[in-house]
């Protein structure tokens, strides 16, 4: 069973289909005992870190996401998901994350210049390194993006990036932890292939 965590931010719809089509069973979880009777967990996620963050502290899955990560449990962080799995982000201010990847996210808008920020639309994937996250994909394969912010200083568990303008981190991993700066559930066949290995992961 998957558990797409909800707490107020995020499309869980989309999501949620996506994993229906793939056959794969799945529900919405907005509490602790919910999210520890999960296989696995993902943490979606659209709108600004801070707001974010403070919602998800409000619920304490914040502190059940880094007890089940620390079990061993696979979670995948999407989007912004992706971005709280980190120590801190820089986005309207100064804000603590949760600290499950080391790195920090930054504006787009300070490295990236005479291109549109957001940074939206579909762009390529290069593996970094090989995951089990990416075991049905092919380099090269494109993917659709949606944000302002990105990772850095997280070289170590990077496992695909992008280029725009500068290389961007798609994709992350430590340990049993998964993060993807695209969305897998607006990326076509090729996004259902990482949710399909994610529901696959050991």
């Amino acid at each position: 069973m998957i558990g797409i965590i909800d707490y107020g931010v995020g499309n869980l719809f989309s999501l949620k289909s996506s994993l229906r089509y793939l056959g794969l069973e799945s529900k919405i979880v907005s509490d602790k005992a919910a999210a520890e009777n999960c296989d696995r967990l993902i943490l979606p996620g659209v709108g600004a870190f801070g707001d974010a963050m403070e919602k998800l502290r409000k619920t304490g899955l914040d502190e059940t996401l880094v007890k089940e990560a620390e079990k061993g449990k696979p979670i995948l962080g999407i989007c912004l998901g992706m971005q709280m799995l980190f120590e801190k982000s820089y986005e309207y201010g100064e804000h603590t994350g949760l600290g499950l990847v080391g790195g920090e996210v930054c504006p787009l808008s300070a490295d990236v210049k005479g291109l549109k920020i957001p940074h939206m639309g579909w762009n390529d994937l290069h593996f970094e390194k090989n995951d089990p996250l990416f075991k049905y994909n092919r380099e090269g394969d494109f993917v659709y993006f949606v944000h302002s912010f990105y990772a850095k200083n997280c070289e170590n568990s990077v496992t695909a990036t992008t280029f725009y303008g500068v290389k961007v981190t798609a994709a992350v991993r430590k340990d049993n932890v998964f993060g993807t700066q695209f969305h897998p559930e607006k990326s076509g066949e090729t996004g259902l292939k990482m949710l399909r290995a994610f529901a696959e992961v050991k």
